[in-house]
């Protein structure tokens, strides 16, 4: 039987979904880059975190973010190398808002202003995707 999949952790959702190459017919062939997928390249290559501190931001193992990574680098490779579109998925995941104390580390899903459990300020607000 196979393991469910866990929650991963992603800072926002994004603006665009779609990419195509300038100039091709409308009708490519799309490749799926899932949100996770968008989330782990934005970490790893964008705020250049190391992989431990991305799989920590995801709360996923390090592992399971260096597979989600590397799926996502080939896929974009693929596109940008065989001119194909490429589709931000967003239709399989679960978009549930959770907010995470900074001080205490709790975490709850009604937006507040302070954290319920020590009263903190110091929160940020995350998605969880399977």
């Amino acid at each position: 039987m196979v393991r469910p999949k866990k929650y991963r952790f992603v800072s926002a959702f994004p603006k665009i979904l779609y990419f195509k190459p300038h100039g091709m017919l409308s009708e490519l062939e799309e490749i799926e880059l899932y949100v996770e997928e968008l989330e782990a390249i934005k970490l790893k290559d964008l705020d250049g975190l190391k992989q431990e501190e991305c799989a920590k931001k995801m709360k996923i193992s390090r592992p399971t973010f260096h597979r989600i990574y590397r799926r996502a680098r080939k896929k974009i490779a693929e596109a940008l190398i065989n001119g194909k579109a490429l589709k931000i998925e967003r239709a399989a995941m679960v978009n549930k808002r959770v907010f995470e104390c900074l001080i205490c580390y709790y975490r709850w899903d009604q937006r507040g202003g302070s954290c319920p459990k020590c009263g903190s300020k110091k929160i940020r607000s995350n998605f969880m995707v399977r």
